[in-house]
């Protein structure tokens, strides 16, 4: 599980090219959660993280402050989620996640990217039941044995852990996400995570050579730079760069 971990860590750091589109999606994405879930960080956990993983990737405050006063006001923009789902270039399994306020707009945008990549749009389910989604949680620490008895004394399902040098990174359901970070904060206090968030995790990875390389690389790139995507989830193990 954590190769492919850090393959996804690895696809995204090239994808966060432009900042004013970094901070356009985590608006977006605070905007949903807040209204949602409500705009106290203390009782909306999924808020609480999205804002501190907004701040290491250094989203300016007024940013995530203008999208919570939106989020505390009455109407305002009707985002909806959409996922897609396909085969791209090696016929890699692809997952489009977006935040949209016009469905039929974001599809069209999708499956362009798709057709002119020479990959293939499928139907909801068609690759999903090949990823693990789950909740991740990443953080300094030695002692495997104590998180795992906080989690299961919490009653988290977790899927693993592992821990290298000192940090330890948990998996569990996406669904129990909430649960398992509240048992993190009581049992250890306030941690600095590393990485909190919900993500899809691919069961098997694909390999991806030749030219096939470059045309997913483009998929993502296209992808990435909608303004309605806000995560692109894949199976594909892509050549390792030279430095």
């Amino acid at each position: 599980m954590g190769r492919a971990f850090q393959n996804r860590k690895e696809s995204m750091a090239k994808t966060a090219a432009a900042k004013t589109k970094v901070y356009s999606k985590y608006g977006r994405e605070i905007y949903v959660t807040a209204k949602s879930g409500g705009t106290d960080p203390n009782g909306n956990l999924a808020l609480r993280g999205l804002i501190e993983r907004a701040k290491k990737d250094q989203v300016p405050s007024h940013v995530i402050d203008k999208a919570l006063d939106k989020a505390s006001g009455a109407g305002g923009e009707d985002f909806s989620t959409a996922r897609y789902e396909g085969f791209g270039p090696g016929n890699a399994m692809v997952i489009v996640e977006c935040l949209t306020d016009n469905p039929n707009r974001t599809f069209g945008d999708v499956r362009g990217c798709f057709t002119k990549t020479k990959s293939k749009i499928g139907t909801p389910g068609s690759v999903s039941h090949m990823f693990d989604h789950c909740a991740i949680f990443a953080f300094k620490g030695q002692d495997e044995e104590a998180v795992l008895e906080a989690l299961m004394e919490a009653d988290v399902d977790v899927t693993d852990i592992e821990q290298e040098e000192a940090r330890i990174t948990v998996f569990a359901p996406h669904t129990d996400y909430a649960k398992a970070k509240q048992a993190l904060i009581d049992a250890f206090g306030e941690l600095d995570f590393e990485v909190d968030e919900i993500q899809f995790l691919p069961q098997t990875v694909t390999p991806i050579e030749g030219d096939d390389v470059v045309v997913f690389e483009k998929l993502l790139d296209m992808l990435n730079d909608l303004d309605d995507v806000q995560n692109v989830f894949h199976s594909a193990e892509l050549p390792e760069q030279d430095a």
